[in-house]
């Protein structure tokens, strides 16, 4: 069976990552409160972050902007998409 969490995103059990994504208490946090669907969610938008804003993911400017943006995806308030940013046509 599944692992539950109460995700803080969606306000309701769903279900729970299988490891924590990174280590450390923050990783614990997500582990803790963060569901499944959302990580996936916040992935797919890092990976988008990443390329509308050309980030090379190993410098130290990028990765603590893209822990900011995880923050605000998965915690808070505040997300907004790139500035001219057009999703791919399906």
């Amino acid at each position: 069976m599944a692992r539950m969490v109460q995700c803080v995103k969606l306000g309701i059990e769903a279900e729970g990552l299988e490891n924590p994504p990174f280590p450390g208490q923050k990783g614990q946090y997500i582990f803790d409160n963060v569901s499944k669907q959302v990580w996936d969610e916040w992935l797919n938008m890092q990976t988008m972050l990443i390329n509308e804003y050309k980030l090379a993911s190993f410098e130290p400017k990028a990765r603590k902007f893209l822990e900011e943006e995880r923050e605000k995806f998965l915690f808070g308030e505040g997300f907004t998409m790139p500035e001219g940013y057009v999703p791919p046509k399906s």
